[in-house]
């Protein structure tokens, strides 16, 4: 059975933080690919189009054997739902092991999303802490355990495991910022996902 790892997310851009994420979560567990899933409309924010993310998004990973990217939410019409994405993905890699890794504040919400309680033991969770010092790790821990007796109320039982990701303080937020106020992005992103930006002038409208 193959071990798979689903990222989603907005990547509006794609940057060193998410790649580091991956790249932890590749040699922390025991999979082979991570699937990079890119939300196609993502709700309650404006993002670039979903042709720009995921061009920035290939080019990103374009060099790594073991990442990939699906366009599941691309084909899909109406409300994407983490449900579906996970049971296209099945049907298309059957007889995979599947984990899923997010944010810790993501995790967090895990009990109320649509359908979350059938998720939530179809994959294990592979959670990402916003910082990695010692006080955050084990807040990280609590918010997860309170998370995972939540779901064992409802006799929901949940497999995760905290991500030991190196602290690199960055977010897709702070990358426009810095594009709408001109600052430069070089060890930001990847090199080609900076020219990508620069060439195309993205995330410099200051109504953003």
């Amino acid at each position: 059975m193959r071990q798979v790892a689903i990222f989603g997310g907005t990547f509006d851009p794609v940057h060193w933080g998410h790649l580091i994420v991956a790249e932890t979560a590749l040699h922390q567990v025991p999979i082979e690919q991570v699937i990079w899933v890119p939300s196609y409309n993502p709700p309650h924010k404006k993002a670039a189009s979903f042709q720009h993310r995921l061009a920035m998004l290939q080019e990103a990973i374009a060099d790594h054997p073991a990442f990939a990217v699906s366009l599941v939410e691309e084909t899909r019409s109406g409300t994407s739902y983490a449900i579906n994405t996970l049971i296209d993905l099945s049907n298309l890699y059957p007889n995979t092991h599947w984990y899923w890794i997010v944010g810790l504040d993501v995790f967090q919400t895990l009990p109320h999303w649509y359908r979350g309680q059938e998720l939530a033991q179809l994959c294990d969770w592979l959670i990402a802490p916003r910082i990695s010092n010692s006080e955050c790790i084990a807040q990280s821990e609590i918010i997860c355990k309170q998370v995972e007796q939540q779901l064992a109320k409802q006799s929901i039982i949940i497999h995760w495991q905290l991500l030991n990701i190196p602290l690199v303080g960055l977010s897709s937020s702070l990358i426009r910022k810095f594009c709408r106020e001109r600052k430069s992005l070089r060890y930001l992103v990847p090199e080609s996902v900076r020219n990508y930006i620069g060439d195309r002038n993205l995330y410099t409208d200051p109504s953003r």
